[in-house]
């Protein structure tokens, strides 16, 4: 894992287990629309992430630091640690962890002519709800969002529903999707942080074709890559293998 260490932070170490909606579909991409039709709909989808989360293209010269994951750099927050999602062999995600709540950051390429959330975000909830959870809307920072209680089953205690928020966001043929648990998941106050890594963090589509919905490449950091030598200076890295899947969409 990589992280900016807080003076006076402690070893603990609490981890919530990693919660995977994958979703696949036919969706195809409207590759016979025009130029013209192209360039009006990248102008209607701009307002509705005016302040981030970035695509490459538009991305602010803030200076702020990021971790390059290839498909999306993610913001390194003083005192949080990134964790990158490993499943059979590839990276998927990247997860931040602030104390004991938890951002996990997939990105996916999408159509050119349409947004995936609102689709997604209504599978993820029929899903939930088929799996004995709870999903609503909810007006969130970046727009509608899905409030949630997904089944868990903690040891020693058995099944039951934690709290999470799933964040959407569509940009240029790519859709970004947050969820958020822990603390974070219910205390505005505690989310804020973690909002704010989401909002900076930059994706960088590519311009091979992919199918929508079709999860971005990400990579290691070059900073694993590399492996240097140990410093006390030097973020760690730790690789975490997927957990089981609490819902899944097909």
């Amino acid at each position: 894992m990589f992280r900016r260490r807080r003076r006076g932070e402690s070893d603990d170490d609490t981890v919530i287990d990693d919660v995977d909606v994958d979703e696949t579909g036919d969706d195809t991409d409207a590759s016979d629309a025009s130029d013209d039709v192209v360039l009006e709909t990248s102008a209607t989808a701009a307002p509705d992430r005016p302040q981030g989360p970035w695509d490459v293209a538009d991305a602010p010269d803030d200076n702020s630091p990021r971790l390059d994951l290839g498909a999306i750099q993610v913001p390194m927050a003083e005192g949080m640690e990134v964790r990158v999602d490993v499943q059979d062999e590839m990276v998927v995600a990247a997860t931040m962890v602030d104390g004991h709540s938890m951002l996990q950051i997939h990105a996916f390429a999408a159509p050119r002519s349409a947004g995936l959330w609102d689709e997604v975000r209504d599978e993820i909830a029929g899903s939930l709800r088929e799996s004995g959870g709870e999903a609503s809307d909810d007006d969130g920072p970046f727009g509608t969002e899905l409030k949630a209680r997904i089944p868990v089953e903690t040891p020693g205690q058995g099944p039951g529903l934690q709290a999470a928020r799933f964040l959407g966001v569509d940009g240029p043929r790519w859709f970004l999707r947050g969820m958020l648990t822990g603390p974070a998941a219910t205390d505005p106050v505690q989310a804020k942080r973690l909002e704010e890594v989401f909002r900076g963090t930059v994706v960088v589509r590519g311009g091979d074709a992919m199918a929508p919905r079709e999860l971005l490449p990400l990579r290691l950091p070059r900073e694993a890559v590399e492996q240097p030598p140990a410093e006390a200076a030097r973020p760690e890295l730790e690789i975490f293998q997927r957990g089981p899947e609490i819902t899944e969409i097909q």
